[in-house]
């Protein structure tokens, strides 16, 4: 049976917003790094044109009238097409409850205020940035205030479901204060076992940034990259941007540790496996898109932390980091560099956290955006919260903003809602590669191998192909058995760090 000639129209339009949004991808990789620092207020033009552009196409009025009509004939629909109409009324839904004027002021202030965080990060001047904070706060709050109502849902959780379907501030208190009556005095337990037993022995550098570079491309190959869809470069802030077809991955290099870089890679390699895993026939369709940022992140987080540190991969990776940089001796031994990827220590700087730490930052965080969407905390407070909650949570406090409030760019970059994923990934991560070692008893003795294709077999046909035909919680149950939960990932950092 022919599907309808609106759910074709529909289609046709959502291809080319896909395709718009392919080009915003590059220039925004572009402006992140390469463009000169000069280019911005144009980049910032052309990105709030084609913003404007992207909206006008998708909020015409003949689009509702488009899904009403396709929605009335779903017999005619396959399980896909069923589900791509879902994702294109609630894209529909998100793009119509805000203005074409507002689409424009929001990417103007976030392009400005990226470029000004770069600056501010960099001399450490909070102030400085402070004004064009303001100015992406004012206009997300007008926006998720503007799409809250649509939705049915509060501010802030408006905010999420850009990133996050569906997603509510009812479970994730839940899952973090679950994880917040677990973690410290998990953090406690490991930092005594530690200290029982002699420290690592260090690595010790320099480590040149070519030679950091090419460890981490040799690496991304045995992962099984596709170099001639993608590239590995330089940013202030690790990321993984482009399209399913051209990604696009950076990472940021500290010639006194190799590892920081090295696992950076490995995470965001995490990022385009997942992206470029995504169902080929559905390519350029919301129901094709990645299931929301949760897993999203998942797919990062295995493969960095489930996998990459765990000490099947080590073996293969520490005779490859030796022959590398010319270490010899007991350091370089796959004993002593599994002991040095997984130490615990708290620190300041989230995207350097190990496990047992990292979900402490992502709560402070989620608490600090949640405060500064309702009002209650003011921006010019920020810097001290963050101090306060630092201290608190992590028992060390920032001793500059650079190490404090100013290290992420996610929210001079529009990103309020975003952080929650971090660890709800996590959690999901670790349900994922239970499973999946579960069914594959070969996945571990690959990776020992440096083989991936055991692993990335399961994940391509449980999750990466699944696109967004099903929801986060239904994917989860289908792919592992439960909904998302926290006992895998319990589990997990126990057998890891108190064995």
């Amino acid at each position: 049976m022919s599907v309808s000639n609106s759910y074709t129209q529909l289609e046709a339009r959502f291809r080319r917003l896909s395709l718009i949004g392919g080009a915003q991808a590059i220039l925004g990789w572009d402006r992140s790094v390469m463009m000169p620092t000069g280019s911005a207020e144009d980049r910032a033009e052309q990105s709030a044109t084609l913003g404007v552009i992207a909206h006008e196409l998708i909020s015409a009025p003949e689009v509702g009238d488009l899904l009403a009509s396709a929605e009335q004939r779903t017999a005619d629909l396959d399980a896909w097409q069923l589900a791509n109409l879902r994702e294109m009324r609630r894209a529909w839904v998100h793009s119509t409850a805000l203005t074409s004027d507002l689409v424009e002021r929001r990417t103007r202030a976030i392009s400005r205020a990226e470029m000004a965080w770069r600056e501010a990060k960099a001399r450490n001047d909070y102030a400085a940035l402070l004004p064009h904070l303001q100015a992406v706060l004012d206009v997300t709050r007008e926006a998720g205030q503007a799409k809250a109502a649509k939705l049915g849902c509060s501010v802030y959780e408006a905010l999420l479901d850009e990133y996050e379907p569906d997603g509510r501030t009812t479970r994730i208190d839940r899952l973090f204060a679950d994880l917040e009556g677990f973690l410290p005095p998990l953090l406690g337990e490991v930092l005594e076992h530690q200290a029982s037993r002699p420290a690592p022995l260090p690595l010790k550098g320099p480590f040149p940034i070519e030679t950091q570079r090419a460890l981490g491309l040799e690496l991304m190959k045995a992962v099984g990259f596709d170099f001639a869809k993608g590239r590995l470069d330089v940013s202030a802030h690790p990321f993984t941007g482009g399209t399913p077809d051209d990604v696009r991955i950076t990472t940021r290099y500290d010639e006194t540790d190799f590892a920081r870089a090295l696992m950076g890679v490995l995470h965001e390699t995490g990022h385009a496996m997942y992206e470029a895993g995504l169902p080929p026939h559905w390519r350029h369709q919301p129901v094709g898109s990645a299931r929301g940022m949760a897993i999203h992140e998942s797919q990062s987080l295995l493969l960095e932390m489930q996998a990459c540190r765990g000490r099947a991969f080590i073996d293969f990776a520490a005779p490859r980091m030796a022959a590398a940089f010319g270490g010899t001796g007991a350091a370089w031994g796959a004993d002593n560099v599994h002991r040095v990827y997984t130490v615990v220590k708290p620190g300041f700087i989230r995207v350097d956290a190990d496990e047992v730490t990292y979900p402490l930052h992502v709560i402070l965080r989620y608490r600090l955006e949640r405060a500064m969407i309702d009002g209650e905390l003011k921006l010019a407070d920020l810097p001290g919260a963050w101090n306060e909650g630092m201290e608190k949570s992590l028992g060390v406090r920032p001793p500059t903003d650079t190490l404090g409030c100013l290290q992420d760019i996610h929210w001079p970059d529009g990103g309020w809602g975003y952080f929650p994923t971090y660890t709800l990934g996590a959690l999901a991560a670790a349900q994922l590669f239970a499973a999946a070692r579960a069914a594959d008893p070969g996945i571990e003795p690959g990776l020992a191998r440096g083989d991936f294709a055991p692993l990335y077999h399961w994940l391509r046909e449980t999750v990466h192909s699944q696109g967004s035909l099903l929801s986060t919680d239904a994917l989860l149950e289908q792919a592992t058995g439960a909904p998302l939960g926290t006992a895998a990932f319990k589990a997990h950092l126990r057998a890891r760090y108190l064995q």
